[in-house]
C-alpha cells in the first residue's frame, strides 16, 4: 500500500504525551513480585532435531502466576562456554512452533531462548502454552480481559516475556550480563517492555513494534490486531474508557521511557499493522525516563517501500553487525569456556 502515517520529517520528530497511569510502575512492580516469588526453571530436557551443527533443549519455565510455559533452548553444538543470549519473542498468532524453524542467532554463536506465546498459536505456528486465565473481553488475544488491566491478556503475556529472562540467566551456559531481548510486530513489543522492566540488559532489537501509541493505533488502522480492538470496540460501544485504560498499562512507549539498554529499531513506513508514528513514538521517547542525564544508544533503519515485513533479510544483516558492535562478538572475551551453572542435560541422540 501508499504511505498512509506522517511524513518522515514529522516521524523524526513525533514525540506524544502518552497517558501513563499513576500507578503504572507500582502495578507492574506488583505483577512481576506475584510471578518471582517461585523458582523460574521447572523443567530442562533434551530435544532432538537431527541438526549436526546445533543443540536444542525444551525448556519449561514458570510464568506468570507460576503457569508453564515453554521455550525452546538451542546453542552451538560442541560448547560449554557461556555464551551472550538471545531471547525472542513471537509474533502475534504466533506459538514456538519447532526448534529448526529459528536457527538465525544460535548459528550466529549465540545462546537462544524462543518463548512460547501463551494461548497463542492458532494461526501461524504452533503453540504448547494454553491461557487458562478467562476473563470479560473479546475471543482474540489482543481483546482477552480487555476490560481491566489486571484480567488483560498482555498483562499475563508480558510476565512471561520478563520471566523468560529470568529463565535465560539461569540456564547452563549463558552469560548472564550478556542478555538480549529481540522480537518483531508482537515480539518487538513485548521485547520493548522488558526493556523498560528488566534491568541490566545488554541490548535490544525491535522490528515493527506492536503496543506503541495504542490509543493513536487503534485510530488509524483497522488492520488486525488493533482492527480486533476496533472492531470489539464497534459492538461494545460502552466499554472505550474501560479498554483505553486497560491499554494504557501496555504501551510500549512508557514501557520505552523506562528502558535503559541500547536499541535497534526497524520500521516500514508503509506498515498499515503498526502504523509507523507509533514506532517512533516509541523510538524518539526511548530512555528518556525523568532524570537520565542521556538516552542510552540508539539506532533506527527505515524501509521507505515497505510494509509490515520491514528490512527482512537487509535488516537482519543490519542487526547482526549492530549486537556484534555493541556487545561484541558471541566468543570473545566474556564468552571463555567457563559454565554459569551445572552442565545441561545432554542433547537427545
Amino acid at each position: 500500500m501508499s504511505p498512509f502515517d506522517l511524513p518522515l520529517d514529522q516521524l523524526r520528530r513525533y514525540a506524544p504525551t502518552v497517558a501513563e497511569p499513576d500507578d503504572f510502575d507500582d502495578f507492574w512492580r506488583r505483577t512481576l513480585a506475584g510471578a518471582a516469588d517461585r523458582p523460574v526453571l521447572v523443567d530442562v530436557r533434551p530435544e532432538r532435531t537431527g541438526l549436526r551443527l546445533v543443540d536444542s533443549w525444551d525448556v519449561t519455565f514458570a510464568g506468570f502466576g507460576g503457569d508453564p510455559v515453554r521455550a525452546w533452548y538451542t546453542r552451538p553444538a560442541g560448547t560449554d562456554a557461556a555464551l551472550p543470549a538471545v531471547v525472542e519473542y513471537a509474533g502475534y498468532g504466533r506459538g514456538r512452533s519447532l526448534p529448526h524453524e529459528r536457527l538465525l542467532w544460535p548459528v550466529a554463536g549465540y545462546a537462544h531462548l524462543l518463548m512460547d506465546n501463551r494461548g497463542q498459536g492458532g494461526q501461524y505456528a504452533g503453540g504448547d502454552t494454553p491461557d487458562r486465565h478467562g476473563a470479560p473481553g473479546g475471543p482474540s488475544p489482543a481483546t482477552r480481559g480487555i476490560l481491566a488491566p489486571e484480567d488483560y491478556h498482555y498483562r499475563r503475556l508480558i510476565t512471561d516475556a520478563v520471566r523468560a529472562v529470568d529463565a535465560v540467566r539461569a540456564l547452563p551456559g549463558v552469560d548472564p550480563a550478556r542478555v538480549v531481548v529481540a522480537g518483531n510486530s508482537q515480539g518487538g513489543g513485548l521485547a520493548l517492555a522488558v526493556a523498560g522492566l528488566v534491568g541490566g540488559l545488554a541490548a535490544l532489537l525491535t522490528t515493527a513494534p506492536f503496543l506503541c501509541d495504542v490509543q493513536r493505533a487503534i485510530e488509524l488502522t483497522d488492520v488486525a490486531p488493533y482492527g480486533e480492538i476496533v472492531r470489539y470496540l464497534a459492538v461494545h460501544r460502552e466499554a472505550e474508557q474501560a479498554v483505553r485504560r486497560t491499554l494504557s498499562y501496555v504501551d510500549g512507549v512508557t514501557f520505552a521511557r523506562r528502558a535503559t539498554a541500547p536499541a535497534h529499531f526497524g520500521i516500514g513506513l508503509r506498515d498499515d499493522v503498526c502504523p509507523p508514528s507509533t514506532g517512533f513514538a516509541a523510538y524518539n521517547q526511548y530512555g528518556a525516563g525523568a532524570g537520565r542525564p542521556s538516552p542510552p544508544a540508539r539506532e533506527l533503519h527505515t524501509y521507505p517501500f515497505n510494509g509490515h515485513e520491514g528490512g527482512e533479510a537487509v535488516h537482519t544483516r543490519r542487526q547482526l553487525c549492530w549486537l556484534d558492535s555493541v556487545i561484541g562478538s558471541p566468543d570473545g572475551p566474556s564468552g571463555g569456556a567457563r559454565r554459569s551453572g551445572p552442565p545441561m542435560p545432554p542433547p537427545a541422540e
